[in-house]
């Protein structure tokens, strides 16, 4: 429950701030309106702390940078075309834009710009009421032409316009609604939700970038996985991530397995659980995260129902590693998300190999090598976030089996240096040794000393010598 009397105080506070005081006196004098806008006061009704403020004026972007230039100490205008002039002010980052009035054609996101003179008309072509309230500096002044502090109370989410219009300009407010809902804690109004399954399909006028970023932001959140059910239950997920809702898959009265779309949520649940514990105050993993939610996405197209009412995925694990790069590339994730997304997928089932029977040295050291730097960053937290067994006997076993392997892993690097494991040989001494030019040649010898590294551990550079001239004569 909010407490609206406090909110009302922290409001204050937030209007004689320093900064906001600096910039309402130096518009005022300017002869021009200026009010924060949008999440700065939403959040500051609710009791959580302003990150970046975000102001409005009737002035238009030369007029702001004429006033802003005297009191802050830099400025940037690469959203100048929209009416937004950044600038540091008294230490903090704010970014002021001009009222809008834009219009949309319904063929691309992109508006026609156009700037207003009144702060109501600004605020309610915003995406949501409770992003539309707005604080008048100097004054202070609630501005709240829609009824946000009414949604605030009620935790709902409702646009100031009715829905068909407000999603029509922009249908990426669709997918912010699953992110706020996450975020805030909301409910989606009715009408919002149904109107997000019948215009689902105008996301496909929004760029992949876009659509990648509203994903991101939802992942980054506490529980994402409430945004995620809603995604999946309006279809909105079907436009630019179908293997999510393909997890849902049938199960006859004759082969039972889990739930995977349940299990894939519950997964996600529990990696961020484990990565809020391994690292307080971090900033999200949205990569391990990712990797939680699509560990399982290889199984639809794996299954196979088998006699006496078994249920086989072989191989989803490198199915679904494929079929993950394919699906992140088209949503303009980098290389370096993509790759170690895709690793944890490749390798998110080889700990459970390890729980039905102990592994060698050898096999420690492989694990370690193929993780590479996802070992400790993100291996170990899926790996345990996989288990979601409610066979309280099994999880403990599960558990017990990780616990160790993690105790061998750090045996092993101590007496070894697994984070550098390579070959006691480089590539110029195979050369020097085997009298031969730079090549495939070199190549294969370096992967026989490296099986050599994995299977038998450190035997020093003569005997990696010794081993390398009789595999090369055997060879030859």
């Amino acid at each position: 429950m909010i407490d609206m009397a406090a909110g009302v105080a922290r409001l204050g506070a937030l209007a004689a701030s320093p900064v906001v005081e600096t910039l309402g006196r130096a518009f005022a004098d300017a002869g021009h309106e200026l009010a924060i806008v949008g999440g700065p006061v939403r959040d500051a009704l609710r009791g959580v702390g302003a990150h970046d403020l975000d102001f409005t004026t009737d002035a238009r972007p030369d007029d702001i940078l004429a006033i802003v230039t005297p009191i802050s100490s830099t400025q940037w205008d690469i959203g100048r075309a929209f009416g937004t002039i950044g600038a540091r002010v008294r230490g903090e980052q704010v970014e002021i834009t001009t009222y809008r009035a834009d219009s949309y054609d319904g063929a691309t996101r992109k508006p026609t710009v156009s700037f207003g003179d009144k702060l109501e008309e600004d605020l309610v072509r915003r995406d949501f009421t409770v992003n539309s309230m707005a604080l008048r500096i100097p004054g202070p002044t609630l501005v709240d032409p829609t009824g946000g502090v009414e949604d605030l109370v009620r935790g709902v989410l409702r646009t100031p316009a009715e829905p068909a219009i407000s999603f029509g300009d922009d249908p990426l407010r669709m997918l912010r609604a699953a992110r706020f809902a996450s975020q805030l804690g909301f409910e989606v109004d009715p009408d919002a939700l149904a109107a997000m399954a019948e215009m689902r399909a105008s996301l496909r006028i929004v760029s992949p970038e876009r659509v990648q970023g509203e994903l991101v932001r939802l992942l980054a959140t506490d529980d994402p996985v409430r945004g995620l059910r809603l995604l999946v239950e309006t279809g909105l997920i079907d436009e630019f991530l179908p293997e999510i809702p393909a997890l849902r898959l049938e199960v006859d009265e004759h082969h039972h397995h889990k739930d995977v779309y349940e299990h894939s949520l519950t997964v996600v649940r529990q990696a961020i659980e484990l990565e809020q514990r391994r690292n307080p105050g971090a900033e999200p993993d949205v990569a391990l995260r990712l990797a939680a939610l699509l560990h399982d996405i290889g199984k639809p197209a794996t299954r196979r129902l088998e006699p006496g009412g078994a249920v086989t995925f072989h191989h989803h694990d490198i199915k679904g590693a494929r079929m993950a790069r394919k699906r992140l590339r088209e949503l303009r994730f980098d290389a370096a998300t993509t790759d170690a997304v895709c690793r944890l997928i490749e390798l998110h089932l080889r700990f459970f190999g390890y729980a039905e029977g102990a592994w060698t040295d050898s096999a420690v050291r492989r694990y370690v090598r193929d993780a590479g730097d996802e070992l400790e960053r993100r291996m170990h937290i899926l790996t345990r976030a996989d288990v979601t067994t409610r066979n309280k006997r099994k999880a403990a076993r599960l558990a017990a089996a990780y616990d160790d392997i993690e105790r061998r892993i750090a045996e092993l690097a101590e007496q070894e240096q697994l984070d550098a494991l390579r070959p006691e040989l480089d590539g110029n001494r195979i050369q020097e040794i085997l009298g031969i030019p730079p090549g495939r040649e070199v190549g294969e010898a370096y992967r026989f000393l490296m099986d050599l590294r994995l299977d038998e551990g450190v035997i020093g550079p003569e005997a990696a010598e010794e081993r390398l001239r009789a595999w090369w004569a055997a060879r030859s």
